[in-house]
C-alpha cells in the first residue's frame, strides 16, 4: 500500500520555541526546561546577594544617623563626641559602603552577568534547533504572499537581528528587572522594619502613637512614587514604540547594506551606485528621524528623573520626621537616621522609574522574540501555513524502488492567483533514466523541480518518489557554508561517515583534486571556501558531493551553468559513469552540450513546457520537432 502524506508532513511535533509565544512563557522557559539546575542556582545566589544589600542599606542608614550625631556633638560643652568615636564610626560607614557596593554588589553583578551569558545562549541553541530543523523551518518562514482577502502576509523581519541583538537585549534587561523587583520587596521587608523601629509620635497624629512619623513617611512614599511611576510608564510606553520602530530601522538598513554586498557585481555593472545610494539614503532617514525622536523624549525623560529623585531625596524623605524633630521629641540621630530610611525605601521604590526605558526596550525586545516564536510555530505545518495564502493540496507518497519517480496531476500556483501556470497529468522517470527539462524562460522549470521536492507553496498534485532511495538537489546558485572542505563535500552527512580517501577520490573525479590536501581546512587566509571558490568550482564541489553520495534520485537546476561545454560533459559523463542507477531530471539553460563528445545522447527524454503544459516525450522525438 501506498501511504499518503498530505505536503510531505510528519506527525506534528511542538517546536523547541513553542512555549515562548507568550511574554511570560519566554521569561519562564529557561527555568522549566532541563537547565534548571543552573537557572534555579544561579537566580538563589543572586536573590541572596540582593538581600544582604539591602540588609546592608539599612546598616548604612544607621550608621549615617549615628557619624552626623557625633559630628553635631563633637563641640558638645557635656558630652563631647572624642575623635578616636567619630573616627571609628567613619571608618564602619565606609566599611559598609566599600562591603555592599564592592562585596555584595560587584559579586551579585558577576552572577548576574553569568545568568544573562547562559539564558542567552539556552534560547539562541533553542531558536537555532527550531530554525535548521528537518522541516526547513528557516526555508518556509521567509515565504510571502497574500491571504485570501488580499492582506499581505510578511515573513519576521530582520531574523539575524532578533536572534542576536534582541535576545541579547531582552535577556540582559529582564534579569535586570528581576533583581529591581526583588531589591524592592527586600527593601521594604529590612528597610520598613526599621523604619517603624525609630518610628516616633507626630503633633496631629497622636492616634497613631509612636508610629506617626513612619505612617506618614510610608504615605508620602505611596502617594509620591506612584503617582511618578505613571508618567514614567506613560513616557516608558512611548519608548517602547519608539524602540520597536527603530529596531526595525537599524535592521532594514543593515540588511540593504548587507544586499549590497551579495550584488555588488550586478550595482557595478550597471553603474547603478546613484540608485543604490538613493535606497541607502531612505533607510537611514528612517533611522534617523527615529532617533531624532527618542533623543527628545529620553532628553525629557532624564529632566523629569532627576527632579524626581532631588524631590524624592531632599524633600520626602526628610519632611515626615521633620515635627518630631522641630518639637524635641526625637535626636538629630534618629531624625537623619529616620530620613536616610525612606530614602533608601524612595530609591529602591523608585527603581521602575530609574530603568523604565530599559523596561521600554526589554518590552520592545521580548515582542520581536515572541513574534518570531509565533511564527516559527505556525510554519511546523507548512500545509496549514501555506493555505493562508492560496490552496496547498500537494500529496506526496513513496512507492516501490523499482516504480521510479511519478507525478500525477500536478498543477502550480502562485500566491493569490486561481489559474496555474503549470500543468501535467501524469509523468513517469524510471530508475536510471535521464531527463532533460527545457522551456522559455518562467515557463516553470526549476519550479516543479522544487514541488517535486516539498519546496513549492502553492498547489495540488500527487508525487510518488522511490522508497528507501537517496535524493539530492543541486541548485545553479551554490552558496557554501563556513565549514570544511571535508564538511562541504559530505553534506548532508556528517563528515564521520566518510574516509578521507573516498572524500579524495570524490574531489579528483570532480577535477578538483589540487585541494586534496585541504580537506580539514575551513578557507585560506581568513577567507571562507564560498569566498576562494569561483563559480565553475563551487559546480564541481557539488559533482564530487554527487560521486560521494551516489543519489537515486537527482535533480540538476542548472548546475552546470558556470562550466564551459567540455566540463559540462565530464560533469555529466562522471555521474554516468559512477551513478549508473540514478534517475536523473535535469533543467539547462544551454542544451547543446547534451550530446557527449562521441554523439551519444546523455539523456533518454524530454519533458517540455509549452504553454503551461509539461508533457514528456522520448529525446529522439524532440529532435525532430526541429527544437
Amino acid at each position: 500500500m501506498i501511504k499518503w502524506m498530505l505536503g510531505r508532513e510528519t506527525p506534528h511535533h511542538a517546536s523547541p520555541v513553542s512555549s515562548m509565544r507568550s511574554f511570560w512563557g519566554l521569561m519562564s522557559a529557561y527555568w522549566l526546561s532541563q537547565s534548571w539546575r543552573e537557572a534555579w542556582g544561579l537566580t538563589l545566589a543572586i536573590l541572596v546577594l540582593t538581600a544582604l544589600s539591602a540588609k546592608a542599606s539599612v546598616w548604612f542608614a544607621v550608621t549615617s544617623g549615628e557619624l552626623v550625631n557625633r559630628i553635631a556633638y563633637f563641640h558638645h560643652p557635656t558630652t563631647p563626641s572624642t575623635p578616636t568615636a567619630l573616627l571609628t564610626t567613619a571608618a564602619t560607614l565606609a566599611a559598609i559602603a566599600i562591603m555592599r557596593d564592592a562585596g555584595f554588589t560587584a559579586v551579585r553583578h558577576f552572577f548576574s552577568t553569568t545568568l544573562h551569558r547562559k539564558w542567552r545562549e539556552w534560547l539562541d541553541r533553542c531558536f537555532n534547533e527550531a530554525l535548521l530543523d528537518s522541516n526547513h523551518t528557516h526555508f518556509h518562514l521567509q515565504q510571502i504572499g497574500s491571504d485570501a482577502n488580499g492582506s499581505a502576509i510578511f515573513a519576521p523581519d530582520n531574523v539575524d537581528q532578533r536572534i542576536q541583538e534582541s535576545i541579547k537585549g531582552m535577556t540582559g534587561g529582564a534579569i535586570g528587572l528581576a533583581m529591581g523587583i526583588a531589591g524592592v520587596v527586600l527593601s521594604l521587608g529590612f528597610v520598613g522594619s526599621k523604619l517603624i523601629e525609630t518610628s516616633s509620635e507626630v503633633r496631629g497624629l497622636e492616634f497613631l502613637g509612636r508610629y506617626g512619623s513612619a505612617c506618614l513617611a510610608f504615605a508620602a512614599i505611596a502617594i509620591y512614587v506612584p503617582l511618578n511611576t505613571f508618567i514614567a510608564a506613560k513616557l516608558g510606553g512611548i519608548l517602547q514604540r519608539l524602540s520597536v520602530r527603530m529596531q526595525w530601522a537599524e535592521g532594514s538598513y543593515r540588511t540593504e547594506l548587507n544586499t549590497l554586498l551579495h550584488r555588488s557585481f550586478h550595482v557595478a555593472v550597471l553603474h547603478g551606485e546613484r540608485a543604490q545610494k538613493a535606497v541607502n539614503k531612505r533607510r537611514y532617514i528612517d533611522i534617523d528621524q527615529t532617533w531624532a525622536s527618542q533623543n527628545r523624549v529620553t532628553a525629557g525623560y532624564m529632566g523629569f528623573e532627576l527632579v524626581h529623585n532631588f524631590i524624592g531625596s531632599r524633600i520626602v524623605a526628610y519632611a515626615p520626621g521633620l515635627l518630631p524633630y522641630v518639637d524635641n521629641k526625637i535626636s538629630l540621630q534618629h531624625y537623619v537616621t529616620g530620613a536616610e530610611l525612606a530614602n533608601a525605601l524612595i530609591n529602591e521604590c523608585s527603581w521602575f522609574i530609574h530603568v523604565m526605558p530599559d523596561i521600554a526596550t526589554l518590552r520592545a525586545n521580548a515582542r520581536r522574540i515572541t513574534d518570531l516564536a509565533e511564527a516559527i510555530e505556525t510554519v511546523q505545518r507548512p500545509q496549514e501555513f501555506y493555505a493562508r495564502t492560496g490552496p496547498y493540496e500537494f500529496l506526496y507518497a513513496k512507492q516501490d524502488t523499482a516504480l521510479g519517480l511519478t507525478v500525477r496531476q500536478i498543477e502550480l500556483l502562485h500566491a493569490g492567483v486561481d489559474l496555474p501556470f503549470l500543468a501535467a497529468d501524469e509523468l513517469r522517470f524510471l530508475p536510471g533514466e535521464w531527463t532533460l527539462v527545457v522551456g522559455d524562460s518562467g515557463s516553470g522549470k526549476t519550479s516543479l523541480l522544487k514541488a517535486t521536492n516539498g519546496l513549492w507553496a502553492h498547489g495540488r498534485g500527487a508525487i510518488m518518489t522511490p522508497r528507501h532511495v537517496r535524493s539530492l538537489y543541486a541548485a545553479q546558485d551554490v552558496r557554501l557554508q563556513a565549514v570544511s572542505l571535508k564538511d562541504l563535500v559530505c553534506l548532508p552527512d556528517s563528515v564521520d561517515e566518510h574516509l578521507d580517501t573516498s572524500v579524495a577520490a570524490a574531489l579528483h573525479k570532480a577535477g578538483l583534486g589540487e585541494f586534496i590536501e585541504e580537506l580539514s581546512r575551513d578557507g585560506r587566509d581568513g577567507q571562507s571556501w564560498d569566498q576562494l571558490l569561483s563559480g565553475g568550482q563551487k559546480q564541481k564541489l557539488v559533482l564530487a558531493r554527487i560521486l560521494l553520495l551516489r543519489p537515486g534520485l537527482l535533480f540538476l537546476d542548472e548546475a552546470t551553468s558556470a562550466l564551459d561545454t567540455q566540463a559540462v560533459h565530464a560533469f555529466l559523463h562522471a555521474i554516468k559513469d559512477h551513478c549508473r542507477e540514478a534517475t536523473v531530471i535535469a533543467v539547462m539553460h544551454d542544451v547543446s552540450p547534451i550530446q557527449s563528445a562521441s554523439g551519444v545522447d546523455f539523456f533518454d527524454s524530454v519533458l517540455t513546457i509549452e504553454k503551461g503544459v509539461a508533457k514528456k516525450i522520448a529525446i529522439a522525438a524532440w529532435r525532430l520537432t526541429g527544437k
